[in-house]
């Protein structure tokens, strides 16, 4: 089953309702791009009348695990993945709809090769940068992802 945008918002209905009701989207992916969105609304709001840090943090989150779970989902292999970090950068306030997009598919892919070859557990930096409609960047998020092949159960 190949990911599509209307399949990952599914997910997010369902596996990760906060994202879903903030108004976190899944809104283009190719092997080395994607991109989410989230509009300013009520429910995501801060008493400063923007975007929440944490729901673009969401939103920026999305962006990077959709590239891991796709490749991963590509091998056929049962990989673990599992943020072990992140750095996060607000320069403007967010409101409107902010584009995050994060543009390291090949570093997941270099990741996954190394974890095939070496059996060992790889970590590796991604990062999002959010965007609003005037093309200004409103926050930076870097994660650090950590993925692992899973060992067979022992009888």
């Amino acid at each position: 089953m190949k990911l599509t945008p209307g399949k990952i918002n599914s997910f997010l209905a369902f596996k990760l309702p906060a994202a879903f009701l903030s108004g976190v989207r899944l809104k283009a992916l190719d092997g080395t791009k994607c991109t989410t969105t989230v509009r300013h609304r009520w429910i995501n709001q801060n008493p400063f009348r923007s975007i929440y840090f944490a729901v673009q943090a969401m939103a920026a989150e999305l962006s990077t695990g959709v590239l891991v779970m796709m490749h991963i989902k590509e091998t056929d292999l049962k990989i673990t993945m599992l943020v072990a970090n992140l750095q996060g950068n607000y320069s403007k306030k967010a409101t409107g709809t902010i584009t995050f997009t994060c543009v390291d598919g090949q570093k997941v892919l270099d990741a996954i090769s190394e974890t095939k070859k070496t059996g060992e557990g790889i970590t590796f930096w991604m990062t999002s940068v959010g965007k609003d409609s005037t093309g200004e960047i409103v926050s930076t998020h870097q994660f650090e992802w950590r993925i692992k092949l899973k060992q067979k159960e022992k009888n």
